[in-house]
């Protein structure tokens, strides 16, 4: 709880460094804040072509009406909250050398920066999914667990962007591992096919997986089946304990990021 108290205590500085990061992200473009939008319209198409009419894929939870990539687009949605914020972790406080070196400045709050920009990015597009899913009549109460379901994904993000970020201050290399292992999560993980498809023999590891049961609960959620709560408090509770030894291990190593930087 005192973790989180900090976090709420600097939510002002916090939210203003979100907002610049977002920003400085679309400056300078034609379009501007508006590839917020056009960039998951534009996946959201590729899939629908790709998946619907090249592969003309099913999913087992699919309904007449539900096409594939809907699905789909909800496991990618899910898991690029996580994907985003562990694939900038690493430069999120080598990126801010002077706040660094300002004994005042909150640094704790830098890993938390890009999972904020992963979470705005994350309200479009399932603003979009939601309009996808009016539009094929599949709206169902459910939708509003979205963002209690997708806790273990931002705990264990949360973590994972501090152990990262801290290790980036004195390993330049992260900067190029993490994305390649961020890949390679999205294969493994059910997002492209759906964990009942995973042979028998690995079924236990990605009945465990804190990324595997929030993309499945999810997915149950906007399909309107039963949501298994027992595997999402598993996640949660993995999710918590991975931010825990994240910020305890950020602590412990922050006093060494000036002489570093």
């Amino acid at each position: 709880m005192q973790v989180f108290a900090e976090i709420w205590r600097h939510r002002y500085l916090l939210g203003q460094l979100i907002k610049r990061d977002v920003l400085l992200r679309y400056r300078g473009a034609m379009f501007g804040v508006a590839w917020i939008f056009f960039s998951p319209l534009i996946m959201l198409a590729i899939f629908a072509f790709i998946f619907g009419h090249v592969f003309q894929a099913r999913w087992p939870q699919q309904t007449d009406t539900m096409p594939f990539w809907v699905l789909l687009y909800v496991g990618l949605t899910t898991f690029n909250v996580f994907g985003e914020t562990v694939a900038r972790s690493p430069t999120s406080v080598r990126g801010y050398p002077n706040f660094v070196k300002k004994i005042v400045f909150p640094v704790e709050i830098l890993p938390l920066v890009p999972l904020g920009a992963a979470l705005v990015h994350a309200c479009f597009n399932l603003l979009i999914l939601a309009a996808a899913l009016v539009w094929f009549g599949e709206l169902r109460p459910q939708f509003l667990l979205l963002p209690i379901l997708i806790a273990p994904v931002v705990m264990l993000a949360i973590g994972m962007s501090w152990f990262l970020s801290a290790w980036g201050v004195f390993i330049k290399d992260m900067n190029q591992i993490v994305p390649v292992l961020v890949q390679m999560l999205l294969y493994l993980s059910p997002v492209f096919y759906p964990a009942s498809a995973v042979p028998p023999a690995f079924q236990f590891l990605y009945a465990h997986n804190p990324l595997s049961i929030p993309v499945e609960a999810i997915r149950n959620a906007v399909t309107g089946h039963p949501i298994g709560w027992d595997s999402w408090i598993l996640a949660l509770t993995i999710g918590l304990g991975v931010a825990l030894a994240g910020r305890f291990f950020f602590q412990h190593s922050r006093e060494e990021f000036a002489d570093a930087l």
